[in-house]
């Protein structure tokens, strides 16, 4: 579930509060292309500065490593937390809207090509091949495809009667 405006504002310092409400959608449909680049990139840095901090607190109060310091080093974190996923949020929104972009302009070029791709279709000379034999001149003798076989019919009964004849010949033999 989203952060309301004011819980946003109540979160983020000044300097924060500019460009996280430009990453919200009306100011968001009006950017270039170069400026929401900028917005995402800033977007991240802090979102990964607020989660560098939160690491670095946990494992000092793990005893992991050594406060640094300062006074905020024993502080909880929630706001942190809380002020992380505003950035998360935002960096959320302009990447969708980078994609949308990213999308028509893949489309535009898809598009391009298709139409230059109709245009030398249809520069192309019209090919029309000659259209075979038609009916119009009446019945006419069709070649035939089929080749005849390499024995004719009349032998057929014979090889396998000569086949039967050498078998007998073979089994009443000397050896047999």
């Amino acid at each position: 579930m989203g952060a309301s405006f004011a819980t946003e504002r109540r979160l983020l310092a000044e300097d924060e509060l500019g460009p996280v409400q430009n990453s919200h959608y009306p100011a968001l449909d009006e950017m270039p292309h170069d400026d929401l680049v900028s917005l995402a990139r800033w977007l991240r840095e802090r979102h990964g500065r607020a989660r560098d901090i939160i690491r670095g607190r946990r494992r000092v109060r793990r005893g992991k490593a050594e406060p640094r310091g300062t006074a905020t080093e024993s502080a909880s974190e929630r706001g942190l937390q809380a002020k992380k996923q505003v950035f998360a949020r935002g960096l959320k929104r302009v990447n969708a809207r980078l994609a949308q972009i990213a999308g028509d302009r893949k489309r535009e070029r898809a598009q391009a090509a298709m139409r230059e791709a109709l245009a030398r279709r249809e520069a192309q000379p019209v090919h029309h091949p000659q259209p075979g034999r038609t009916a119009h001149r009446g019945m006419a003798a069709v070649p035939r495809e089929k080749r005849r076989g390499i024995i004719t019919g009349g032998r057929v009964g014979s090889v396998s009667q000569q086949n039967k004849s050498a078998q007998a010949a073979r089994d009443s033999g000397p050896g047999g």
